[in-house]
């Protein structure tokens, strides 16, 4: 028999991942230990039917993994891929897969867990991680505190934090990519959140496959089969107390939002979601794509924006060139909304003579000469 059904989606889904970054990387192909093979009728008895031993050390640098098997890590210098972990089912069933999956290809894999030092005993839990990771045999392993400031309400704080020390491990380790353990039902709760929020197509477009250095092996699987896979190979989990903890908006959306929505319209309603995020990425990446070109034409030699070809894009267009004129000059990101944008669109489809609009980031928006300028106040 082969593995779970779990561990085999998870592996599956990391593999193709960890391919995709191989072939960027040109990483040549690295033969792993053979696998010992039984046979029965022809039939060949798979790795997860091996009773597991977790961190036996072996032969030379080769280690067991909880599948049973001995896995040999890629040489020293190979390109190398960093997993997010928590501690969670998530994360813990993609740095087994990535573990496993990733001598096969010549990689490297090793594991940051952030602690957010915002829960008594948070170091010790996030020491306990690293070395559990480390007897899976990720190498390297580190275990890195941050401050976690309150720009943005605690959770959008704890989420900078983290990404700004996954950034900075990755650049001092020269990592190809790392990889985090959001799931499906993390992209529904996205979804429904950007929709409460009325943050536009791209936010209901949720958490992108790729973006920069960052990947999502897990997307298209849910939470349940992550914890499953763990299960299956006997890997001990942390459950945040603050995943189930009302205070937080997110918490609130997965254990009373979602629930009611299933238990009223149906099963399905994650997968749905989930369906609709791919639609409207589809949907504003081709609307980036027209607004990237559009711009062109739109920018003056002074670096303004004509109000009069503005007006003539669709507003969907428009709203996106403005959105970049904004981010440009200075807007933060995650502090410039829908609300924002249609403020500003009225400098072109409404323009009565109105002042300047002060945006987040200190970024001052005005129309002058039949143009639209930005900049930062005090520039």
């Amino acid at each position: 028999m082969g593995p779970h059904p779990a561990v085999a989606a998870i592996r599956l889904a990391v593999r193709r991942t960890l391919a995709d970054l191989a072939a960027e990387a040109g990483s040549t192909f690295t033969a792993p230990v053979r696998e010992p093979r039984e046979r029965t009728g022809g039939v060949p008895l798979a790795a997860a039917a091996l009773p597991a031993a977790v961190g036996t050390t072996l032969i030379g640098n080769a280690h067991r993994h909880p599948s049973g098997l001995p896995r040999t890590p890629a040489a020293p210098g190979s390109p190398l891929v960093l997993v997010a972990v928590s501690g969670g089912a998530d994360s813990m069933a993609l740095a087994i897969a990535a573990a496993f999956e990733a001598p096969k290809i010549g990689l490297r894999v090793g594991a940051v867990t952030v602690d957010h030092g915002l829960q008594p005993g948070s170091a010790e839990r996030a020491d306990q991680v690293a070395g559990r990771l480390r007897e899976l045999g990720l190498d390297p392993v580190e275990a890195v505190a941050v401050r976690v400031g309150r720009d943005g309400g605690p959770e959008a704080a704890a989420r900078d934090a983290r990404y700004a020390a996954l950034d900075e491990a990755a650049e001092r380790h020269g990592a190809l990519a790392v990889l985090l353990g959001h799931t499906r039902d993390d992209q529904a709760e996205t979804v429904l959140l950007g929709l409460a929020r009325g943050s536009g197509s791209r936010s209901l477009a949720g958490m992108p496959a790729q973006k920069g250095r960052y990947r999502r092996p897990l997307l298209e699987l849910d939470r349940a089969a992550t914890r499953q896979a763990c299960s299956a190979q006997a890997i001990p989990v942390w459950d945040d107390p603050h995943n189930c903890d009302p205070a937080y908006t997110r918490s609130r959306v997965r254990h009373e939002v979602l629930p009611v929505l299933e238990k009223h319209l149906g099963g399905g309603v994650v997968e749905a979601l989930a369906r609709t995020a791919r639609l409207f990425r589809d949907d504003a990446d081709a609307l980036d794509q027209w607004a990237a070109l559009a711009e062109r034409d739109i920018r003056t030699g002074e670096g303004t924006l004509d109000a009069v070809k503005l007006a003539e894009l669709p507003p969907a267009v428009r709203r996106r060139v403005l959105r970049r004129a904004a981010l440009r000059a200075g807007c933060p990101a995650g502090d410039l909304f829908a609300r924002h944008l249609e403020t500003i669109d009225l400098l072109v489809t409404g323009w009565r003579g109105q002042g300047p609009l002060h945006l987040p980031g200190g970024v001052e928006a005005t129309r002058r000469c039949g143009t639209l300028v930005f900049r930062r106040q005090g520039d």
